[in-house]
């Protein structure tokens, strides 16, 4: 083996015997020090929980004023259907609902 002919096998056992463990560890390394949490990340997950808990005493006051105003709204927002609501959509099909002959009529007409 002369010249060229020995680099190859050379170039070959130097990347698996030092190249790949040299990337291999690197990259060990650098997962591992990006597994933990910085002070500005514990930062934001306090002021992100404090956001939440703050929501939901909101959606709490929300829901209790909602209560009081009208004790079945739970009912009401389950099935609109229902008990608040009508289903429209047989009457539109047919032309026949007022509400949506008003949205038509508000419509430019379309002109060749």
């Amino acid at each position: 083996m002369e010249g060229p002919e020995i680099l190859i096998p050379l170039i070959a056992v130097v990347a698996i015997f030092i190249g790949l463990p040299w990337i291999i560890f690197h990259y060990i390394s650098k997962w591992k020090t990006a597994s933990a949490l910085t002070s500005e990340d514990e930062k934001l997950l306090d002021e992100l929980y404090e956001l939440a808990r703050r929501l939901d005493d909101r959606m709490s006051t929300i829901e209790r004023i909602v209560q009081a105003d009208n004790p079945n709204w739970r009912s009401v927002a389950s099935d609109p259907i229902g008990s608040a609501l009508e289903d429209r959509s047989a009457r539109i099909l047919e032309g026949s609902d007022p509400v949506e002959r008003i949205g038509r009529s508000n419509r430019p007409s379309r002109r060749n």
